[in-house]
């Protein structure tokens, strides 16, 4: 028996020996998410060199714990509905967790709302656009107000009383939450409501109806919007048929009275991702709302909106890509297996050089994107003409990229990667929305027929920018050539073939007349030579992935 009790006596436990933690990442945070070289060289080379101190502090910031935990908090505690306060009084309120007031007033007080069009200086819109590219490194979901308030000030402009009123609070950089008069408080935001549930992008079916009243520009609206992001925001911008046709309103949240202005939220969307930001069903019925632009001619005034929303859809496609390329290079730094680290590893180092050339195409085209804005802004006929066409292709494309990116990047965590921890399932579900934002790709791919086949001088305008890089790449000048035959050929069937060999030219002709060889070439020989397979980590032997990735992932490697 004492031999058969020593047998059963338990050994002395090793106080948790099973759980001590090894070969796992550290935290990333902090960071610099402008630690980017495509990104600081885009900056100068769009004319926005002078703001790179700024973007380098704001980098800097975007990666702390501190913005990385408001992110996940915002994320992690939704936006709730209240549509009655405790008297059953009608409020249509929308709370917050204070970690989305946080990353508002940063993104306000930076100027990533309305601020650039106040600003007299080539580049201005160029440095907002860098800004975001590294604060939505912290999430994606505020950018949507901060991106309507942005678009709705050249709009705002069609109608010179009501942008002297707004205008300079929509620009101001002052974050201040709570429906108020608008007048009375120092800073707006801006939201947007075309879209109903019996049309979608068809707004020309829209139903809500704008009655004019005795005050000339003046009316009430009645009717029901499908999707209205940001029912916090102080004003919207609203489409409605009026006797003349469709036609542009800007109705305020609070009238000048200090009365709530009808704005009955039936509920909020229950979404894939962008779950921060409160999406909503508005109903009007006798909302008072002032006339922007001409009767009849809504889409055409509101357009304008729609174009700087596209050039921010690709932005953010961008800064999600290049976020979660981050996470993946440094987890792959961190993490060995079968004797060495992940990064070390053969193919996955291809894998990673392969994300890292679409991270640098994006952002490239991202910032030529925005810098065509800015100098159309300031007259430049030709440079209006490209980005006319070219923010359609870029959404188009950059955001067709995001979803199959995240879900590659997510996987270089391997199972760490599939729990929300990580982070990556919040990326993942934040990707496909930057392509159904401002239109689908089939919207897109229409626009850019459209604008081919009305607007002639925006082809011109593309092929200027493609012939700067003529005879620098012999598989980028085969890919022109076919451009042009696609283009005697192009129908509404074969719409999207046309617009992406439009972007991979697009972004191969930046490459190759700005990147290091390393990175022009191996994006030339995958994307337009055809030495490429149909998953990411597919390089040929001859790519230089040391080089890439030392470009792209400095110190991580």
């Amino acid at each position: 028996m004492v031999g058969m009790t020593s047998i059963l006596a338990p050994a002395q436990p090793q106080p948790y020996a099973t759980h001590d933690v090894t070969n796992q990442p550290p935290p990333l945070a902090p960071y610099d998410a402008s630690a980017d070289a495509a990104l600081l060289e885009g900056l100068r080379r769009e004319g926005a060199g002078w703001a790179e101190e700024d973007i380098r502090r704001l980098g800097r910031r975007a990666g702390s714990a501190e913005a990385q935990e408001w992110g996940e908090l915002a994320n992690r505690y939704p936006p709730e509905l209240r549509t009655h306060d405790r008297y059953g009084h009608r409020i249509d309120e929308v709370e917050f967790h204070p970690s989305w007031h946080h990353l508002m007033r940063v993104a306000v007080a930076e100027g990533l709302a309305g601020a650039p069009w106040a600003e007299d200086r080539p580049g201005a819109h160029v440095a907002r656009t860098a800004g975001g590219l590294v604060w939505n490194h912290t999430e994606a979901g505020h950018g949507c107000p901060v991106s309507m308030t942005y678009a709705a000030v050249p709009v705002l402009r069609r109608r010179p009383e009501l942008a002297a009123v707004y205008e300079p609070l929509l620009t101001s950089r002052v974050y201040e939450p709570g429906l108020r008069v608008p007048t009375e408080k120092r800073g707006l935001l801006a939201g947007m409501g075309m879209t109903e549930k019996q049309g979608g992008s068809d707004v020309r079916t829209n139903t809500t109806a704008a009655t004019p009243t005795a005050e000339a520009g003046l009316y009430t609206l009645r009717g029901h919007k499908w999707f209205t992001s940001a029912p916090m925001c102080d004003v919207f911008l609203v489409l409605a048929q009026a006797p003349g046709g469709l036609s542009c309103f800007l109705v305020p949240r609070v009238l000048p009275d200090g009365s709530r202005n009808p704005f009955r939220i039936q509920r909020l969307k229950d979404k894939l991702g962008n779950r921060s930001n409160a999406s909503c069903e508005p109903e009007f019925d006798g909302t008072v709302a002032w006339l922007v632009g001409p009767e009849g001619q809504g889409v055409k005034t509101i357009i304008e909106m729609v174009n700087c929303t596209r050039l921010d859809c690709v932005m953010a496609s961008a800064a999600l890509i290049r976020k979660t390329l981050v996470e993946a290079g440094h987890h792959a730094r961190h993490r060995r297996a079968f004797g060495a680290p992940l990064a070390d590893q053969p193919l996955m180092r291809n894998v990673l050089a392969d994300l890292a050339l679409e991270s640098e195409a994006a952002t490239t085209l991202t910032l030529r994107l925005a810098g065509a804005a800015d100098r159309a802004g300031r007259g430049d006929a030709g440079e209006a003409a490209f980005r006319r066409i070219a923010t359609a292709v870029g959404k188009y494309w950059v955001t067709k990229r995001g979803p199959a990116f995240t879900a590659e990047a997510l996987e270089c965590l391997g199972g760490n990667g599939y729990v929300e921890e990580s982070g990556m399932p919040r990326h993942y579900r934040e990707a496909p929305l930057l392509s159904l934002w401002e239109g689908s790709g089939n919207v897109n791919a229409l626009d850019v027929l459209r604008a081919l086949s009305r607007e002639p001088a925006t082809a011109d305008a593309l092929f200027a920018e493609l012939a700067l890089a003529e005879g620098a790449d012999a598989r980028l000048d085969a890919a022109v050539t076919r451009l042009k035959e696609r283009l005697t050929t192009a129908s509404p069937a074969l719409a999207r073939r046309l617009v992406e060999l439009m972007a991979l030219t697009l972004q191969a002709s930046l490459l190759v007349r700005h990147a290091p060889p390393a990175v022009a070439d191996a994006f030339c020989a995958t994307r337009l030579g055809g030495d490429w397979g149909y998953a990411f980590g597919t390089l040929p032997d001859a790519a230089d992935v040391d080089a890439i990735l030392e470009r792209a992932l400095p110190g991580e490697d």
